[in-house]
């Protein structure tokens, strides 16, 4: 299973993928909303975790453009309250 992990911390980004892929999944991790459009435009994944917080684009208009390309690819929304 291929999954997008998008996230800016990149702590927290690199725990939660290296605990995804001792199970097998796949993991692409980007740190910017720009760079997470880019590869959802471009290749299908099983799943995205997607950041709400991230530079350059936030995750809503992510989450926007994916879905009016008309992907129905599940997303989990990932984010840190202050």
């Amino acid at each position: 299973m291929r999954i997008l992990l998008a996230e800016d911390n990149r702590e927290l980004s690199t725990w939660l993928a290296r605990l995804l892929r001792r199970d097998n999944y796949v993991i692409d991790c980007v740190f910017r909303g720009d760079d997470a459009d880019a590869a959802l435009a471009s290749q299908d994944y099983a799943l995205v975790i997607l950041d709400l917080a991230l530079p350059h684009l936030d995750g809503i208009e992510v989450l926007r453009r994916l879905r009016g390309r008309g992907t129905t690819t599940p997303v989990i929304i990932l984010t840190i309250g202050t």
